[in-house]
């Protein structure tokens, strides 16, 4: 039931398909309308359209046509089923197929035309697609070469793990270290290298990797941060290496020429001509393109596998009286079992100078993931073709060492006169008197030239045919130079278009169908010169080593990170590894890089802190979604949920601040100074109070916009939209709702609502009963006043969010204000959308004044004190106001004095106020009640009305009798003002303990007593109040 099931006859539908024998038929959308649906008994046909399946690595493994359905759900006929074009926006050359917004699909289904990438989608169902033949042929046409998992990748490896060491060090390490800790030391690399690879594989299959190798894992994983530094390190390190082995080579040519009698110049600069040449040559073959150096490096490894074939052959061929003059005596018991213990010699004689000698022979696992974007599907490339060379490589290096330990003793004179004639075996030494040869004069004179302990070319003497071996040591050399000359500028060129570090761009740029590095050929080109000149590399060798080991570590660490960070993001099709190995895969590279060369490793380590630091420095705009992320949210999660269960202490009382600033970008003010204690101290969250009826009309991008705003300003704070009818109920529930656990907001910071005259009394009971549904919630309060206001709407051209009007300025008729500088600086930077406040200026010498009125906890003290923490404030003196009489004047300042000690504040002084209940002056009294007129019934003035209809008609206004009783309390507030005008004009910052408003005092005469207190200041006046409860303490428990 609920199927279609068409037969052969079914096809008169009208669908038009065609099938060229890959897959599926390809349908085409166009036939199918109304009208066919009509005439089949009304079957609904979910319409659906042609599209391309293939993104940029497929289009060269598959030819001809590329389609697939893109059919619509059976919820709706634009709602689209799942599709990989929906999920391809990060991939290179690739745009994301766009589907329907959640807006679309909510709109009626006669309203709705939805178009995606040229296709667009009707409600009638019909489809319409543009062809894309042309594309794909075009596509077929520039297709660039790509690899398998053999040629791409284990080959590559396997040419780059078979160098020189090979040939020309490990029979010298075998008679060092005997066969069983040679046999230890190529297992103890292998380990190093086969974890970093399961590493490798794991990072390569949890999504797609596009060229960068290395570089492109570690920064993808970890950030820019250690990825930035990797890539530099990285690439330059290939170049050395590729240096490194174009000198080999140079040198094995040389002694070549020699043993022929041929010199050019002398024995140093013939190895930097024949260098210079030979990596000329690599160049050349390089920019020829991929697939001419891949077709150099199959002929390089047909080489080495002959050699290899050459050698065997020549242990199993019994040697003659010449072979056995150099030691060589084929597979004898007696010369296995002697060489199977370790033979130390000469200052080099320890285990660990062996493994460092022998270890870089295993630095090419890297190479094909290096050139990750010239490989068909490296996902299963890289972990296949890796994970196999290191497999026979580990067989060969082990074939090596337990055959030539078994076939060649450590000494010999190759002198054929000492061979033994009859029995005198007398006074005989070494294993070669069994067999016939008595190597005594030299072994006792330590002058033997031959033997594994003396001779590097012990592979090509044991061999069948000698120069085939060196044909080995060319191949061998010459193809890891050609793969180090082509890693370098691949990974180099992914990290400049990464653009982390600067000046380096211009490599960025490929050429030809493979993207080809030309520049950044170039540049390794003239690095590896420059150190191929120097001739002297041993000193860079180590560092190279190093180099690579630093790169092992940090695979290995990004696997485990990833791992351990559970996000959900890392999905490895790889399943062959484990966080543990690859930690352990990490901390065992950093041991090795201290064994090795301690000074290489630090030189290693400060480079990467450098970079490091640079990077972290400027923070690129970059985002890859990397575990450094991940790592974060886990950090911050685990310490939101333990904090959960810790109880509050007054000791580790922090201001958090739920600060309703509107859009930040528009009261910079508010922001600056809530920032200034709260910055890298407690939180901060901006709150945005959005009107229902500007919801529609505000672009959605405003809130990313607001965050950058924050984030430019070096503002830590949050910012949290909400929309609500009013800011009252706005308030209440972001008071409710804002923070995590532990980590909410204890204190409503609000600016003042200077218009407060002008506004409809909706909006004065709006803001009134916001401040007293803080308190109702046990929360702080703090509100600010600017002399020249908050709001910057009108310079910034922005909507104005009308529970906050612009101040307007309040001229004090005692003190006039003849200076210039205002209590906010609206200077503009050359930036408009970064306003400068006078919280971001240095205070100077100037006090902050404090009027402790009323005993609220102690937060209007802990606010100024944390103020002066900050290095603009920290010269200030803050100064501390008390209400007292003259009487007890002296001894109410010595107890303030005492307290403040215990409290550990820093207060310059302690000013009584024994005149506060002084009545204040006429003209600021009458001006205070001119300010209530219009909010004021005169009732008693009225006759013939009675008081309910005056309620009824105005309920928000004061009544005469309500005047007279909080008139000493209107009075009290006056008169404080004059003494705050008096002894506070000017300093940086005023703090006046709020009143808390009675449940019966009417909004506008609240309204008027805080404006009252803080009018007439050419400074920033805060009103502030705790809850009651204590947040300073002088106990230490």
């Amino acid at each position: 039931m609920g199927q279609v099931i068409s037969k052969a006859s079914g096809v008169s539908l009208g669908a038009r398909f065609s099938n060229d024998g890959e897959g599926p038929p390809r349908y085409s959308s166009h036939s199918f309308d109304g009208r066919s649906t009509e005439r089949n008994h009304n079957l609904r046909v979910p319409p659906s359209i042609v599209v391309s399946d293939e993104d940029s690595s497929s289009v060269s493994e598959r030819r001809g046509s590329r389609a697939e359905l893109r059919r619509s759900s059976l919820y709706s006929t634009i709602d689209l089923v799942p599709q990989l074009e929906h999920y391809a926006g990060t991939l290179p050359r690739n745009q994301a197929r766009s589907r329907p917004s959640l807006e679309a699909l909510r709109k009626a289904f006669e309203e709705v035309e939805v178009r995606v990438e040229g296709a667009s989608v009707s409600d009638s169902g019909s489809l319409q697609v543009p062809d894309g033949g042309n594309e794909e042929q075009e596509a077929d046409k520039k297709a660039p070469v790509r690899f398998g998992w053999i040629i791409g990748v284990m080959v590559r490896c396997m040419l780059n793990i078979w160098g020189v060491i090979l040939f020309l060090r490990l029979s010298w390490i075998t008679s060092q270290a005997g066969i069983l800790l040679t046999c230890v030391i190529i297992l103890m690399s292998v380990v190093v290298t086969s974890v970093t690879a399961l590493s490798i594989s794991a990072i390569a299959t949890n999504g797609r990797v596009v060229s960068g190798g290395a570089y492109f894992m570690i920064s993808r994983t970890l950030g820019p941060e250690i990825g930035g530094p990797i890539g530099v390190v990285f690439s330059f390190a290939n170049a050395l290496a590729c240096a490194l082995n174009t000198v080999g080579f140079a040198e094995v040519v040389r002694d070549l020429m020699q043993e022929f009698g041929v010199i050019m110049v002398d024995s140093v600069n013939d190895v930097r001509i024949v260098g210079v040449i030979t990596v000329t040559v690599l160049l050349l073959i390089s920019l020829a393109g991929m697939e001419w150096e891949s077709k150099t490096q199959i002929l390089f490894f047909l080489v080495l596998l002959i050699s290899f074939a050459n050698y065997f052959v020549g242990t199993v061929i019994p040697p003659d009286e010449q072979k056995q003059a150099l030691g060589i005596f084929g597979y004898r018991g007696e010369v296995f079992i002697e060489n199977l213990t370790p033979g130390w010699r000469g200052p080099e004689g320890s285990f660990f100078q062996m493994f460092s000698i022998f270890f870089p022979a295993a630095i090419g696992i890297l190479s094909g993931a290096n050139i990750s974007g010239d490989l068909k599907d490296p996902a299963t490339a890289i972990p296949k073709g890796t994970l196999m060379a290191i497999f026979w490589t580990t067989l060969s290096y082990l074939g090596v060492s337990i055959t030539v330990g078994a076939c060649v003793v450590r000494d010999a004179s190759g002198n054929i006169t000492d061979k033994i004639v009859g029995n005198a075996t007398d006074d005989c030494v070494g294993v070669g008197c069994n067999l016939g040869w008595n190597f005594t004069d030299c072994i006792q004179s330590q002058s033997c030239q031959y033997g594994l302990a003396n001779s590097v070319k012990v592979l090509g003497q044991v061999s069948g045919f000698y120069y085939i071996i060196t044909a080995g040591v060319f191949a061998g050399s010459l193809s890891s130079a050609l793969g180090f000359l082509v890693s370098a500028p691949k990974v180099f060129q992914c990290l400049c278009k990464d653009q982390i570090y600067p000046y380096i761009i211009f490599f960025a740029k490929g050429y030809g169908k493979n993207n080809e590095p030309l520049r950044a050929y170039i540049l390794c080109y003239l690095i590896a010169i420059a150190f191929i000149l120097i001739a002297e590399l041993n000193t860079i060798a180590a560092l190279i080593s190093n180099f690579f080991l630093c790169s092992y570590c940090l695979i290995n660490f990004s696997c485990f990170h990833a791992s351990i960070t559970n996000s959900p993001g890392w999905r490895p099709s790889f399943h062959y590894y484990s966080k543990w190995t690859a930690l352990f895969g990490a901390v065992i590279s950093v041991v090795l890089m201290f064994l090795f060369t301690w000074w290489a490793a630090l030189i290693t380590f400060c480079i990467i802190f450098f970079l490091f630091g640079y990077v972290n420095y400027n923070k690129p705009k970059i985002n890859w979604g990397s575990s450094v992320q991940a790592g974060t949210y886990n950090m911050a999660l685990s310490y939101s949920v333990s904090l959960s269960g810790v109880e509050d202490h007054v000791k580790n009382f922090r201001p958090q601040c739920l600060v309703l600033t509107g859009p930040p970008n528009q009261r910079p003010a508010l922001v600056d100074f809530v920032g200034s204690f709260t910055k890298h101290i407690s939180l901060m969250i901006c709150g945005d109070i959005i009107m229902e009826e500007d919801r529609k009309t505000r672009p959605q991008e405003t809130t990313d916009g607001l965050v950058k705003w924050l984030n430019k300003r070096k503002v830590r704070s949050f910012y949290t939209p909400f929309t609500a009818d009013n800011i009252r109920s706005g308030t209440h529930h972001l008071l409710q709702a804002s923070g995590l656990g532990k980590l909410k907001p204890n204190m409503l910071v609000l600016g003042f609502k200077a218009n407060w005259r002008e506004s409809t009394p909706e909006s004065i009971e709006d803001y009134i009963n916001t401040i007293s549904d803080t308190f109702d919630s046990n929360y702080c309060l703090c509100i600010l006043r600017m002399m020249d206001g908050q709001d910057v709407t009108e310079s910034l051209d922005f909507e104005v969010n009308h529970g906050f009007e612009p101040d307007e300025s309040v001229e004090n008729e005692e003190h006039p204000n003849n200076e210039e500088e205002g209590a906010d600086d609206m200077s503009d930077e050359g930036n408009s959308d970064q306003i400068k406040t006078v919280f971001q200026n240095d205070q100077g010498k100037k006090t902050i004044d404090v009027y402790w009125i009323a005993d609220d906890g102690g937060l209007t003290l802990l606010v100024p004190y944390l103020l002066t923490r900050r290095k603009r404030w920290h010269r200030c003196k803050v100064r501390v106001f008390i209400v007292g009489d003259e009487q007890n004047m002296e001894e109410g300042r010595n107890e303030m004095i005492a307290l403040l000690k215990r409290f550990r504040l820093d207060v310059h002084d302690v000013i009584v106020m024994t005149d506060s209940e002084r009545r204040p002056q006429a003209r600021n009294l009458s001006r205070f009640v001119d300010s209530l007129a219009p909010f004021r019934l005169y009732d008693e003035q009225q006759e013939g009305v009675s008081m309910q209809e005056l309620r009824q008609r105005s309920p928000w206004k004061i009544s005469d009798k309500e005047f007279e009783a909080f008139k000493v309390k209107s009075e009290r507030k006056v008169r404080l003002n004059e003494i705050i005008r008096k002894n506070s004009q000017h300093t940086a910052l005023v703090l006046v303990s709020l009143p808390v408003p009675h449940s019966d005092c009417p909004s506008a005469l609240y309204m008027a007593w805080l404006d009252s207190l803080t009018c007439g200041l050419h400074c920033p006046a805060v009103l502030i109040r705790g809850n009651q409860q204590n947040v300073l303490t002088f106990y230490c428990q």
